[in-house]
């Protein structure tokens, strides 16, 4: 079997991130544990974890505080056998990755009958309002006025279920509405969301990341450690830009959204480093109890379906 060429654009993309300042280990870290270790466990042992991330630039001591932070903000919990230590998911953590898995990866809904969830925030503590505001946000929807927030049919029966939602649960009042004018709709969307900005954002992306999808283009035998590389810088930016998508239905958004092309992108790098880059994971990573699990079969459905993508290029080599 032929030598595995490596990807020139994934040293870039590394220097770059290197090149931050402060360097995130923490979001870094949280980025490989929704993205790889989720799938296979969500567990990882101190000294896998270490050494898996050294090649993004962060060392021994960075890993270990960012890992203590994570621990402290409740998205990881730690656990210790003799001077060996692991870390995995946390129950809220684990709920929290899998919300964020489905917006990541999945596909927004492409028929949209007109209707709009209102959500109307009663008055309240500042602190509080606050903290109801980001998780609205969080959501997709859009601040229309101070007290009135709008998605384009959320399902409000969510806002008694999910632990995630519990700042809102009995704190805020739900309408279901239609517009009554012709032109309401992209006024509610001028209104609730800078798509402008998030636009601009979702260019820059396509333009950093084309270089790569061209790169890949050519190639049948790619690194492992190199696609993981990719891999994790690709849904890093990707994740922290999805994110912030309300992810609204084609119909409010312009025909040319670059969203749609940042998606299309994303999805074709995907495909061809996944496989690869899950080798390197399986030769680097371990829990204390030995070796991780395999992925996930739901892991194959991200981006609505890798696996065919992946099928063709083993067919190939």
């Amino acid at each position: 079997m032929a030598k595995p060429i490596p990807i020139r654009s994934a040293a870039e993309l590394v220097s770059r991130f290197r090149r931050q300042r402060p360097l995130r280990g923490g979001s870094l870290i949280v980025t490989i544990f929704g993205d790889s270790l989720l799938p296979r466990g969500g567990a990882i042992a101190l000294g896998s974890l270490i050494e898996l991330t050294a090649p993004f630039g962060l060392n021994e001591r960075l890993v270990r505080t960012a890992a203590s932070r994570l621990v402290k903000d409740g998205w990881i919990q730690g656990r210790r056998a003799g001077k060996l230590s692991e870390y995995h998911l946390s129950k809220n953590g684990r709920g929290l990755f899998i919300e964020a898995t489905k917006r990541i990866y999945g596909e927004p809904d492409s028929v949209w009958s007109g209707r709009w969830t209102l959500i109307v925030v009663p008055p309240m503590r500042a602190a509080l309002r606050k903290e109801i505001r980001e998780e609205l946000m969080w959501l997709g929807f859009g601040e229309i006025s101070a007290n009135v927030f709008a998605h384009p049919e959320f399902d409000s029966r969510a806002l008694r279920e999910p632990r995630s939602l519990s700042a809102l649960s009995g704190k805020v009042i739900a309408f279901e509405a239609v517009s009554a004018e012709g032109d309401a709709p992209q006024r509610v969307v001028e209104l609730g969301w800078d798509l402008n900005e998030l636009g601009i954002r979702y260019q820059r992306f396509v333009a950093r990341f084309a270089g790569v999808q061209a790169e890949l283009a050519r190639r049948r035998n790619y690194d492992p450690l190199d696609c993981f590389l990719v891999r994790t810088l690709l849904i890093h930016e990707y994740r922290r830009l999805h994110l912030r998508d309300p992810q609204l239905p084609a119909r409010l958004l312009r025909a040319d959204w670059p969203g749609a092309q940042a998606a299309a992108l994303c999805r074709d790098i995907y495909a061809k480093v996944f496989g690869p880059s899950e080798l390197h994971l399986t030769r680097v990573a371990s829990r204390l109890a030995g070796p991780l699990p395999a992925a996930e079969d739901s892991v194959m459905l991200r981006f609505g379906g890798i696996g065919p993508v992946l099928e063709r290029r083993d067919d190939q080599a």
